[in-house]
């Protein structure tokens, strides 16, 4: 006889009643761009299109990592990287789009490499003047290089702190090997100075804002799929393993097989958000493979909620609208407040913001529930 399992909604009546409210206003962003004059209170500025844009794509990588950190107890800091690569892939197909309108007017190299007389473009450049290959390797390169991490650790049962170890050495590795010029990735300057996408200008309000809708969708995408693995069976079983990983492999499951999979989706989920990134801020260089980026990542999504899908996104949101008030009006006090986040978490709410609202909404409910058999009574 067949084993039946519990299945659960994908989301439940308020959780899609509040899904479609956020995406509502969201989209209303383009409609107060384009649409609401300048001097009205309700215009939405140029520069916030892109800067709320690039929060989505945060928020897409801290669901990534929530993913993996929330729901199986693998705690990747190195997570910038496959961020980093799939804005590297995007910033490749970019670069190609720019043509003779470069400084140097190559038509065929890019202008770093212009500069550095390289003569030839190298192999690993070829086919990145097309959208769909760009498309592919945004997938392939940050998927195939968790494939064969997460194979050769976890087949190796490596877990804990030295898995976090291993993916921050990583990063790191990669930092320093994308700092090099002779790597053929513009060495510190990185891959900046876009005309186009698509054949739309980088730079025109119309393609901004296409951009925006794009991170937005894939946002929501994102949410709803990491919402469907993890009220599966697969998300199940990812949850048995971050608790009691040896009991899962007496019962007999693939404790490595599931771990693979899901670290391997979450790289190409934050593959997929560095790309949408990169076309909105203009630049990718070697400082997002810092160690630090990864670690930030994973404080995102502490303050918001680990194990908490809604959590992840709330503290990308949350913590990154603080960077970017604080770099403006006090820049010094940014690194501060960042490590008294991270204390906070740690100490006074570890379960985050949304377990903190979850805590305070018991308490509430706590006299009510005591009161209602005296009442029967």
């Amino acid at each position: 006889m067949r084993e039946r399992y519990p299945t659960y909604p994908l989301l439940s009546a308020v959780g899609w009643l509040g899904f479609a409210g956020v995406g509502v206003l969201l989209l209303l962003v383009p409609i107060a761009n384009l649409f609401v004059p300048p001097g009205s209170a309700l215009h939405m500025p140029d520069y916030l299109v892109p800067l709320i844009g690039k929060y989505c794509t945060y928020a897409m990588l801290a669901l990534a990592l929530d993913l993996i950190w929330g729901y199986a107890g693998i705690l990747s800091l190195g997570h910038g990287a496959f961020f980093a690569l799939g804005g590297y892939c995007m910033g490749m197909y970019l670069m190609r789009q720019i043509g003779a309108r470069g400084v140097y007017g190559n038509a065929e190299l890019p202008d770093f490499m212009v500069f550095l007389n390289w003569k030839e473009l190298p192999w690993y450049w070829q086919g990145f003047d097309m959208f769909w290959f760009a498309a592919i390797m945004v997938v392939l390169v940050p998927g195939i290089l968790a494939f064969v991490l997460g194979w050769l650790t976890f087949r190796s049962r490596v877990t804990g702190v030295y898995l976090s170890i291993i993916t921050q050495a990583m990063t790191f590795a990669l930092l320093l090997a994308f700092f090099r010029n002779d790597m053929g990735f513009g060495g510190n300057n990185g891959l900046t100075d876009f005309k186009e996408i698509l054949g739309f200008n980088v730079q025109a309000p119309e393609t901004r804002i296409g951009l925006y809708l794009a991170s937005v969708i894939g946002l929501a995408a994102t949410f709803l799929l990491c919402r469907w693995i993890v009220t599966s069976k697969l998300g199940r079983v990812c949850l048995a393993i971050r608790d009691a990983e040896s009991r899962v492999r007496f019962l007999g499951y693939s404790a490595t097989g599931a771990k693979l999979f899901v670290f391997t989706l979450s790289a190409v989920l934050a593959g997929i958000a560095g790309a949408l990134y990169v076309p909105q801020v203009g630049i990718i260089n070697p400082s997002e493979f810092s160690p630090a980026n990864s670690i930030e990542v994973a404080i995102w999504v502490a303050v918001g909620g680990r194990g908490t899908l809604v959590g992840a996104v709330l503290g990308a949101f949350v913590v990154n609208w603080g960077k970017t008030w604080l770099t403006g009006a006090a820049p010094d006090a940014w690194l501060f407040v960042l490590g008294g986040l991270f204390v906070a978490v740690t100490l006074i709410f570890p379960k985050g913001i949304v377990g903190l609202a979850q805590q305070i909404r018991l308490r509430r409910e706590a006299p009510r529930a005591v009161a209602k058999p005296a009442e029967g009574d």
